[in-house]
């Protein structure tokens, strides 16, 4: 049986989510509730959303959930920006973080794609 646990981008998200986690540790304390908290629920909401469309029942709705989960990636790659200007994210590991969300970017923008023309 098919889940969204079967799906790549679900499984691509959740790694995220877990790198996300891991590089907003090192944040000032200060913005444990600003940027961190911001950071980590648009990170979270990428993959919860892409959940909750698949168990929609039918296309309009899952097609909802998906614009959110991107919307959400989008909200984190501002996030992501705004962090290594601060010199919260260090260079190298913005880039990684920065291509990750691009990558599940270009897999979201295919997805909603290939569901709208189902």
């Amino acid at each position: 049986m098919s889940t969204f646990r079967n799906l790549i981008i679900w499984q691509k998200s959740m790694e995220l989510v877990t790198n996300i986690y891991l590089e907003t540790k090192t944040f000032p304390k200060e913005e444990l509730y600003g940027l961190t908290s911001q950071i980590r629920r648009a990170s979270v909401s990428i993959p919860s959303n892409i959940a909750e469309g698949y168990g929609r029942l039918g296309k309009n709705d899952y097609l909802r959930f998906l614009n959110i989960a991107i919307s959400s990636l989008f909200e984190l790659q501002t996030q992501l920006e705004i962090g290594k200007n601060l010199s919260f994210i260090q260079e190298n590991n913005f880039n990684i973080l920065f291509e990750n969300t691009r990558e599940i970017e270009r897999m979201l923008a295919s997805y909603i794609k290939k569901i709208k023309d189902s």
